[in-house]
């Protein structure tokens, strides 16, 4: 499976949601099912992969959308709602075998009435290039904002911008020390303090020259399950307030320091693993994710204060390398961990450390079960997702991210706390979906250098 392919299916996901919202008076789930696989398979084969998805959804409405009474003609013939340079669902795969074009006669009839860009294909032998008449925009990006970037929404919001987005996706700290940034527009990790360090030279790298833009927010969170809580809860390191989890990150510290294991706790029926106690994080190494848990844990370990001095680190390594080293195997980005909770249940990973984010977008897109359950770390730390402009055209996007209220309102249907704390409160109330209105009990992360310096000594205890 490409990568290309993944993006489409995500897409496609995104676009399922959005019509089951729009169709369920009139349509069941299965019919809108039936009617984009339908669509979807007229263009098989067909190499321009980006706009399928948006293509789609222009199929699929026209197809679902009521049509009006049949009015009969004189000629004996009937006149329908639908124009006749868009045809339906069930004749797009004989119409585009009849059009000797690059592309199926089901697109070209819906590029007459698609409001996202005009699209004009030209053949080159065997090669088929897109054109879209908007100025491509290249960057790299966290994980956890792929399916921002990929929702045919942001797309069209963009596009009204005159801006068509192209994003790779790395860990943050990747993009801040090894990515070769001189290919892309724009850079987007998944903090500050990432973004503070793609400004500072790099090994091989000199200095970035750009602007920063705090386009919107995260804090960090845990995603467990019922069962989980319930344990933690009986053992006093987690509590609930106001329908919300927390886990207290001081004794869950000094219990991975003792070795603790889930047989160790008593009348551990749920879970009862021979696994130490771990919240599995990504690769501290790569990724901003475990940056950002590390401050957490060194923030408790250092007597509720910021590791400041190279005293203090000497002092909180013993406590945190652990937590990391002892996982074993972890993923570069969060989105590996994240997906895996969603499909794999707790046997593989009771308690996962996330973007609250990640947790919020998937509730939107129901991929949560039963059972799954959103913790917050006390202390937890704000992931401030910044962009970083390396040209002109990276500062376009950085402004129209920060201040253009539709990119806006859809950053908060993705799960991120955008500037009007409104948009966020209109999501998770229209999904009910359980998060601490205001995150309160915040540490304040180490500064870039002696962040830098920490997440050095951990990866040495690696080896």
């Amino acid at each position: 499976m490409t990568l290309d392919t993944v993006r489409e299916d995500k897409a496609i996901e995104n676009l399922t949601r959005r019509l089951n919202d729009s169709f369920a008076d009139i349509h069941t789930p299965e019919d809108i099912e039936t009617a984009i696989r339908t669509a979807r398979e007229s263009f098989a084969g067909d190499p321009v992969r980006d706009y399928v998805p948006v293509l789609i959804e222009r199929m699929v409405r026209a197809e679902l959308a009521p049509k009006p009474e049949v009015e009969e003609q004189p000629d004996g013939h009937d006149k329908w709602s639908r124009p006749p340079s868009v045809p339906s669902i069930a004749t797009a795969g004989t119409a585009r075998r009849r059009i000797p074009v690059a592309l199926p006669a089901a697109v070209a009839g819906v590029l007459v009435v698609a409001t996202v860009a005009t699209v004009l294909v030209v053949r080159n032998g065997d090669d088929v290039q897109a054109q879209t008449g908007l100025t491509t925009v290249g960057g790299v990006i966290g994980s956890e904002k792929r399916a921002f970037f990929e929702d045919p929404d942001v797309k069209a919001a963009l596009a009204k911008h005159g801006l068509e987005v192209k994003v790779d996706t790395a860990g943050s700290r990747e993009i801040a020390t090894s990515v070769d940034l001189g290919k892309y527009d724009f850079a987007f990790p998944s903090s500050t303090t990432a973004a503070e360090r793609i400004l500072q030279p790099a090994a091989g790298r000199p200095a970035v020259s750009g602007k920063k833009y705090s386009v919107f927010s995260s804090p960090m969170a845990i995603a467990t399950y019922q069962p989980i809580v319930d344990l933690l809860s009986a053992t006093g390191i987690a509590k609930q307030v106001n329908g919300i989890w927390y886990l207290d990150i001081r004794k869950y510290v000094d219990l991975a320091k003792a070795n603790w294991r889930w047989t160790n706790i008593r009348g551990n029926t749920t879970y009862p693993v021979n696994k130490r106690i771990l919240i599995t994080t990504t690769d501290p190494r790569t990724s901003n994710s475990a940056a950002m848990f590390l401050s957490i844990v060194s923030y408790v370990a250092n007597h509720n204060s910021v590791v400041e001095s190279a005293a203090d680190e000497q002092k909180v390594l013993p406590l945190v390398a652990p937590l990391f080293v002892n996982q074993g195997y972890t993923d570069n980005s969060s989105e590996g961990p994240f997906d895996d909770y969603l499909s794999l249940g707790m046997g593989k990973s009771p308690m996962v450390n996330i973007y609250e984010a990640q947790f919020v977008d998937a509730a939107v897109q129901r991929k949560l079960k039963p059972g799954m359950v959103l913790m917050y770390p006390s202390p937890t730390v704000q992931s401030k997702h910044t962009l970083i402009s390396l040209n002109g055209n990276g500062e376009k996007l950085g402004e129209l991210l920060s201040t253009d209220a539709e990119l806006q309102r859809l950053a908060a249907r993705h799960g991120f706390r955008t500037a009007d704390k409104s948009q966020f409160a209109n999501v998770v109330n229209q999904y009910d979906v359980p998060v601490a209105k205001d995150v309160i009990d915040v540490a304040d992360t180490p500064t870039y250098g002696a962040l830098e310096r920490l997440l050095d000594a951990v990866s040495k205890s690696y080896r």
